[in-house]
């Protein structure tokens, strides 16, 4: 009897059921592509910011002042300390492992380069002062447990652009930075001569740079051959680390050796910036991390205004949904007046029609709900393709929270007119006042 009385409300007033249905989908379609959008765009919008550049510098902990006047470094290229590049596999062992998507040491060494294109029969050829910045292009790491890891200046500084081809690992092979290829005649294919107090020796130049920055006016080559001019073979001045983070909150900015023992290990356990560089510091004996606060802080700020944005787009569709159904639920209460009143007049209680009433906007809940997940999911798809270039994945958890969050607004939407009708007195109805 209950199942058709539901059945024969939706059957005799399908204007009212049609309208409350398509403004509960069309809130949930919205709400859902705002979620699926949401639950994938921290990984998303991290991986992008990559492109930014690295977020940690490892320097060694006992180095010494720098010596820098007008940005040239003026130090002995020996000077100071250097950490083993032999250690850098362990990257690749520490808890945040796999948030670690790139990471190259660098060696810099102040030298003179010439090529013979500068020099004719009368002039000879004049050597340009610059620096040489040894790193990795494309290197195969070892890992302790066995496997291997490719990284190098490509995923770190992924918007360096190359004209030509990198360097090759350990081979006499260098890229130029586009300001120096100009003021010294440098081309592609060039031998260049590059003179030190240590020794000299020729490099077969692969690509011209432009980065943007002073690696413009440099060279850039196998961090080998820079390791041979400071002789500081197998060890490394800097190391650029690019990681995958979680923003910092409150909790994340605060003195991990200030924290108790169960707060500690979930900000141990939890991707932020300050964690992960603690986490290399352990694995790399000397070594001082320091966060690059420009970009750790500028991704974190832009991640937290986008997810504010479309968390605000879900409240206020879940908002228009729920005046929606309110305005739709008193309508059909007013409508229904009569037959209220006779189901009370034939010994109904107030607790059996609201009972009735609620299962009819349940299961328009239901109806509206999974209709507007279909709906959210296809514009989840094209607002991903659009943005991200790549569509958030189906999940049971947005499925789930929808069809409740469905549930939540509807009862609320419509807890006004289900309480009037409850308290319709059947006597004055029948007479028709």
């Amino acid at each position: 009897m209950f199942i058709r009385l539901v059945a024969d409300s939706f059957s005799r007033r399908p204007r009212h059921k049609l309208l409350t249905g398509a403004a509960l989908a069309l809130g949930m379609a919205v709400a859902t592509a705002a979620l699926s959008v949401s639950l994938d765009v921290g990984d998303r919008m991290a991986r992008e910011f990559r492109s930014l550049g690295a977020n940690l510098l490892v320097t060694p902990q006992a180095d010494s002042l720098p010596l820098e006047i007008g940005g040239v470094d003026y130090r002995p290229v020996n000077a100071g300390a250097y950490l083993p590049e032999s250690d850098l596999g362990k990257l690749k062992t520490i808890f945040w492992r796999n948030n670690i998507v790139g990471f190259a040491p660098a060696v810099e060494a102040p030298v003179d380069a010439w090529t013979k294109s500068s020099q004719t029969y009368s002039t000879p050829a004049i050597a340009a002062h610059t620096t040489l910045i040894g790193t990795w292009a494309s290197h195969v790491v070892s890992v302790p447990d066995g496997s291997t890891y490719v990284t190098g200046i490509e995923k770190t500084n992924p918007w360096w652009q190359v004209d030509g081809r990198w360097f090759k690992d350990g081979a006499q092979e260098c890229v130029v930075g586009k300001s120096f290829a100009a003021r010294s005649g440098v081309q592609i294919g060039s031998a260049l001569n590059i003179d030190t107090p240590q020794k000299n020796l020729s490099l077969f130049v692969t690509g011209i740079l432009l980065g943007g920055g002073p690696e413009d006016d440099a060279i850039v080559a196998p961090i080998t051959i820079a390791q041979d001019i400071a002789g500081k073979l197998g060890e490394y001045r800097q190391l650029y680390v690019s990681a995958l983070t979680k923003p910092e909150d409150e909790f994340g900015r605060r003195d991990p050796n200030k924290l108790r023992p169960v707060d500690y290990e979930r900000w141990y356990c939890t991707p932020y910036i300050s964690s992960i560089a603690l986490q290399i510091k352990q694995v790399l004996p000397g070594a001082n991390v320091r966060v690059i606060r420009r970009v750790a802080e500028g991704e974190g700020a832009i991640l937290t205004r986008v997810r504010t944005l479309l968390w605000l787009v879900t409240f206020t569709s879940l908002l228009a949904a729920a005046l929606a159904v309110g305005a739709s639920s008193a309508a059909s209460v007013i409508e229904r007046r009569t037959e209220i009143g006779l189901m009370k007049a034939l010994g109904a209680s107030s607790g059996t029609v609201g009972f009735l009433l609620a299962a009819e906007q349940l299961l328009l809940a239901l109806v509206g709900g999974a209709v507007g997940y279909s709906l959210g999911i296809l514009l989840a798809h094209l607002v991903g393709q659009r943005i991200f270039g790549v569509a958030p994945e189906f999940s049971f958890l947005v499925l789930g929270v929808i069809i409740g969050l469905a549930t939540v607004v509807t009862l609320l939407g419509s807890a006004i007119p289900l309480r009037r009708a409850s308290r319709f007195e059947p006597a004055p109805i029948l007479r028709g006042e």
